[in-house]
């Protein structure tokens, strides 16, 4: 769908009424669902691009500021010109897109808005959260490979969280995705002495290279962990860290022992 005309796109006319244009999006939104698409990247752009008509043809003031542009420029100048004025934000901010992708969910079975990003957790999975102008949704992201039933690809989701998936989300909710960074356990031994009484240890922090110095609690008990918020990897687009996790070791292990005498 090269198009950069909002009408052209959801298939309307310019005096398409609201009844329409709701129809035509509801209708191309079912074709276009990511659940009968999985293995289809392009479809999940065409989503997006669907998703943007919509937002901007359903709301009167919108409507009414591109019809102005497209009253004075061809289609793609006045798609320019539109898109100098309104960011993302603007463009979905105050759309009921998540309300028909629920009403989808219901009529034809589909995974609802939360459900279609929050497939995959656990190992391969990455904390995210947004913030739209109606509603927040926190979950997890899959960002290793994504099994898409005839073939494994990783053309969706690359490295980090796809492009594509990225800019559906974004655009769905009208918001920047924060993704939070992930959390961090370490290991560290100290002697009974300490793990009774409490008191300072020196903790030399790996993935940051930075020395911290760690309040052991009282009567710590062996294997017990300490949770040190903030202090994980580092969260991209505005996200919180993820915290540092450290399991107390007293009584060390005949694999720790060695471990101190090896030279790597």
């Amino acid at each position: 769908m090269e198009t950069q005309d909002y009408y052209q796109i959801l298939n309307l006319s310019k005096d398409a009424d609201m009844t329409q244009i709701k129809k035509a999006y509801r209708d191309l939104a079912v074709k276009y669902h990511p659940d009968r698409n999985m293995d289809d990247p392009v479809a999940l752009d065409t989503m997006k691009q669907i998703n943007e008509a919509y937002a901007v043809l359903s709301d009167l003031k919108k409507r009414q500021d591109y019809d102005s542009l497209r009253n004075q420029y061809d289609s793609a100048d006045a798609y320019t010109q539109f898109r100098h004025s309104y960011s993302d934000q603007d463009i979905f901010k105050g759309t009921d897109i998540q309300k028909v992708f629920d009403e989808l969910a219901q009529s034809f079975g589909f995974r609802n808005f939360g459900d279609i990003f929050q497939q995959f957790d656990g190992a391969g999975s990455k904390k995210f959260e947004f913030k739209g102008s109606n509603f927040s949704m926190r979950g997890g992201f899959f960002f290793g490979t994504m099994n898409l039933g005839k073939s494994s690809s990783k053309r969706l989701l690359p490295g980090k969280m796809g492009w594509v998936a990225r800019k559906l989300l974004q655009n769905l909710s009208g918001s920047k995705i924060l993704l939070h960074g992930k959390d961090l356990h370490d290991t560290i031994q100290v002697n009974k002495d300490l793990a009774e009484k409490g008191g300072p240890y020196a903790y030399y922090h790996t993935w940051q290279s930075k020395k911290l110095v760690i309040a052991i609690p009282s009567n710590t008990r062996n294997g017990q962990q300490i949770r040190l918020k903030g202090i994980g990897a580092e969260g991209q687009g505005g996200g919180r860290p993820g915290d540092l996790y450290l399991k107390i070791e007293t009584d060390p292990s005949i694999v720790s022992k060695i471990r101190k005498f090896l030279p790597f």
